[in-house]
């Protein structure tokens, strides 16, 4: 038997419909209470376009490495130069990816490489010389059975891995509506439950004859699902997009709540719809999982690309947006959650700053469209788009109030 299943996971970025430029503000002040940022223009700004950006890892240097799934290049960047030099090739062998995704900061200044094309993870060293590897694929899959994909959405001080269970329905078997976040020891490859999140409302269908069948999910767009990241000390922190708050899972397990943040629902109209598909595009599509089962030989594929069906009839929609977007929470060296935040089609990008209590003491609004994709000693990393969907590196220096 044949089974032959893809999963498309909506990542969403941002969309500009009417630019706006923000003079430079810090008016933010946890002493003062509840306050506002507005952050104007970049301290540096790389000149050429990338394909698609995820991640940034600021290296000891000052030097960025961007990899970037689209153009098939792992990029160190001098921002400051605005030059950039291209580390490694395209290929399957030892120095080589073939869709190099994102890039994570390990200990002793390693970096991990995420190569979907090659289906592995790759330990860069100090010298970004290629080291060992791993495969994304953890354990033994079985048709029915949800995937165990090594696929970081963060990592923490220590290396170890924090990953989504995907898939679930696979095989015909019934849509869960929430999924777990494990811990994998990249030393080991065994993994744990850290944390459980609610997911997407998806839709699936399925084509095919009992010898060969096809099963398609996907998520239905704006359905409500919570963000999370990862803190350095192994902490998952969750946003819930039920109730507005976050939620802190220690690694011991013991969890904290913050308190509930009060907003109005969004309701979705047309500007809505196509800001959300214009958007998958310029993040660089979502993550398609290939699985092929014949004759008990399992493989699998991984890739990036693709933005999905960009007619906005042809999906099922909710009524109202959920407060927050889905994916990734950005967080920052001090331990602080960035939460973007659903605002009206062509609003200023909006990104929620929460302690480690789960106290809001903040809000950032960026120009909009742009998008926080990570942090380091030298400032804030944000990717900005132009009319071809392009993106754009830049880094804006931060705020005295965040110093």
């Amino acid at each position: 038997m044949a089974l032959r299943t893809h999963i498309r996971n909506g990542n969403q970025g941002g969309r500009s419909i009417l630019p706006t430029l923000f003079l430079a503000a810090a008016i933010f002040s946890p002493e003062a209470g509840l306050g506002q940022v507005r952050l104007g223009q970049p301290a540096a700004a790389f000149p050429e376009d990338f394909g698609a950006i995820q991640t940034v890892r600021e290296l000891p240097d000052g030097r960025v490495l961007v990899a970037d799934p689209l153009s098939k290049a792992l990029y160190a960047v001098d921002l400051a130069a605005g030059t950039r030099q291209v580390i490694g090739g395209e290929g399957e062998g030892p120095e080589e990816y073939r869709q190099p995704d994102s890039v994570w900061p390990l200990p002793g200044d390693s970096t991990l490489l995420v190569d979907l094309g090659n289906g592995r993870l790759v330990v860069l060293g100090p010298d970004l010389a290629f080291g060992e590897t791993m495969p994304i694929a953890v354990g033994d899959f079985q048709p029915g059975q949800p995937l165990v994909l090594a696929i970081p959405q963060g990592v923490d001080g220590s290396g170890n891995l924090y990953a989504r269970v995907m898939g679930g329905g696979m095989g015909g078997g019934p849509l869960p509506d929430s999924a777990d976040i494990l811990r994998i020891d990249r030393a080991t490859g065994t993994t744990e439950q850290a944390a459980r999140f609610k997911i997407q409302d998806m839709t699936q269908t399925t084509s095919g004859g009992a010898n060969n069948q096809n099963i398609a999910i996907s998520p239905i767009p704006l359905s409500p699902e919570d963000a999370w990241g990862v803190a350095r000390d192994g902490s998952v922190i969750l946003a819930r997009a039920g109730s507005y708050l976050l939620e802190r899972i220690h690694p011991d397990g013991a969890a904290s709540r913050g308190p509930e943040i009060p907003f109005d629902p969004i309701r979705i109209g047309t500007a809505e719809k196509e800001e959300y598909v214009a958007e998958l595009g310029r993040a660089g599509g979502g993550i398609r999982v290939g699985v092929q089962m014949d004759g008990g030989q399992l493989s699998m594929n991984f890739a990036r690309g693709g933005g999905g069906n960009r007619e906005i009839d042809q999906y099922t929609w909710p009524e109202a947006k959920p407060p927050l977007y889905s994916g990734r929470i950005p967080v920052d060296p001090m331990g602080r959650a960035w939460v973007r935040r659903h605002v009206d089609a062509g609003g200023a990008t909006t990104y929620d700053v929460f302690e480690e209590s789960g106290t809001r003491i903040g809000t950032v609004l960026l120009e909009t469209g742009k998008r926080v994709i990570g942090f380091g000693p030298s400032g804030i990393y944000v990717v900005a788009y132009d009319e071809f969907d392009l993106n754009y590196l830049e880094r804006y220096d931060w705020p005295a109030s965040f110093r």
